[in-house]
C-alpha cells in the first residue's frame, strides 16, 4: 500500500471568455504540486506550504486543498486521514487557477492512496468544494480542465471534455500584477440587458461548435466576450493593447484568463502563437509591466501523479 504520493496540477484558462464559470482549458508549463501522506488519524492537516508570496491558511478547512480532502474523506467515510504539503507554482491572483490547482493536485495525490481509487470525474464535486473556499462560489471552469485535461465544459454536476485540433495553441501572458478574484467578481455587479445574454449565448455556441468541428472560422466568429470582459478590462492596465497585439497576429480571439490580470489568445498554429507572444509581452511592457508568457496546446495536460 502506498503511504505517500505527489501530484502535479497544471494551470488553466478559466471562462475562455464566452463561458463564464463553465468553460476552461488547461495549459502546459506552470502548475502546483501536492504531496499527500496517508495518516492514521481521521483528519486532514496541512504540514507546509512553500513557494507562496502571501500567507495561505494552514487550517485545512480554510485551504482549498484541505477542504477538498475533507470533502473526499467525508463522502467515502474513510477511517484514516491525510497530511498535505503544497508547493505553489502558480501566482495567486493571476487568473491562472492558482487556488484550483492546489486542491486538484491534492485530490489526485490522495486518490492514488485510496484502497480503490476513484475515476477522475468522481473527484470533480470535491474539487469544486475546495475551490469554493477561495473563490466564494461553486464553479468548475478551472478544476474541470485540470482534472481531465484540455477544454472542458464544467457544469454544477458534470464535466464534459470538448475536443479541439491538436495544433491549436494558446498564448497566456501573465503580467507582474495581482487581481484578486473577489475584486474581479465585484466588478460584475449591476444590470445587464437581455440582448447581451443572447449575444453571449450565441458566441458560446459558436465556440463550442467550432471546437467540436475543428472549425477555426466558427471560433473566430464566437470568441468575443460581451458580458464580462467589458466590465473587467478597466481593472487590467494595458489589456486593450495586449488583446490587439494578439488579434494583429491572427489570433482566433483573445480575452481575460479567469478573473485576470492574465490575458490569453488562441491561434490555429504554434508558429503564429510564438510570434504573437512577444508582441503581447511588449504591449504589457509599454503599460509598465514585466510579464511571463506560456505557450501551450489548447488541449493542455491533465493533473498527474509524479511520485
Amino acid at each position: 500500500m502506498n503511504r505517500a504520493a505527489t501530484a502535479f496540477s497544471p494551470a488553466s484558462v478559466g471562462n475562455i471568455g464566452v463561458g463564464f464559470d463553465i468553460l476552461g482549458h488547461s495549459i502546459a508549463g506552470a502548475g502546483d504540486r501536492a504531496t499527500v501522506r496517508r495518516i492514521a488519524a481521521p483528519e486532514v492537516r496541512i504540514a507546509a506550504i512553500r513557494g507562496n508570496t502571501v500567507d495561505l491558511p494552514l487550517q485545512a478547512a480554510a485551504n482549498t486543498a484541505g477542504a477538498a480532502l475533507i470533502a473526499l474523506r467525508e463522502a467515502l467515510a474513510l477511517p484514516y486521514g491525510f497530511e498535505i504539503e503544497l508547493d505553489k507554482g502558480i501566482p495567486l491572483g493571476s487568473g491562472m487557477g492558482g487556488s484550483a490547482a492546489s486542491c486538484v493536485a491534492a485530490l489526485v495525490a490522495a486518490n492514488a492512496l485510496l484502497d480503490q481509487p476513484l475515476p477522475r470525474t468522481a473527484l470533480y464535486t470535491h474539487a469544486i468544494t475546495g475551490e469554493a473556499v477561495a473563490s466564494g462560489g461553486r464553479h468548475g471552469d478551472n478544476v474541470g480542465p485540470m482534472l481531465l485535461g484540455g477544454v472542458v465544459l464544467a457544469t454544477a454536476q458534470q464535466v464534459v471534455p470538448i475536443p479541439v485540433p491538436a495544433e491549436w495553441t494558446c498564448v497566456l501572458v501573465h503580467p507582474d500584477a495581482v487581481l484578486e478574484t473577489r475584486r474581479a467578481r465585484a466588478a460584475l455587479q449591476g444590470s445587464y440587458e437581455l440582448k447581451e445574454f443572447v449575444q453571449q449565448s450565441a458566441n458560446l455556441a459558436l465556440v463550442l461548435a467550432g471546437c467540436w468541428r475543428g472549425d477555426a472560422a466558427l471560433v473566430r466568429a464566437g470568441l468575443n466576450d460581451v458580458l464580462v470582459e467589458p466590465r473587467r478590462a478597466p481593472l487590467i492596465q494595458g489589456f486593450a493593447a495586449v488583446k490587439q497585439a494578439a488579434l494583429a497576429h491572427d489570433a482566433m480571439g483573445a480575452s481575460i484568463s479567469g478573473a485576470g490580470p492574465s490575458v490569453f489568445a488562441w491561434f490555429e498554429h504554434p508558429a503564429a502563437a510564438t510570434a504573437a507572444a512577444a508582441a503581447m509581452q511588449a504591449a504589457f511592457a509599454a503599460a509598465g509591466f514585466a510579464s511571463d508568457v506560456f505557450i501551450s496546446p489548447v488541449a493542455g495536460p491533465a493533473a498527474e501523479v509524479i511520485a
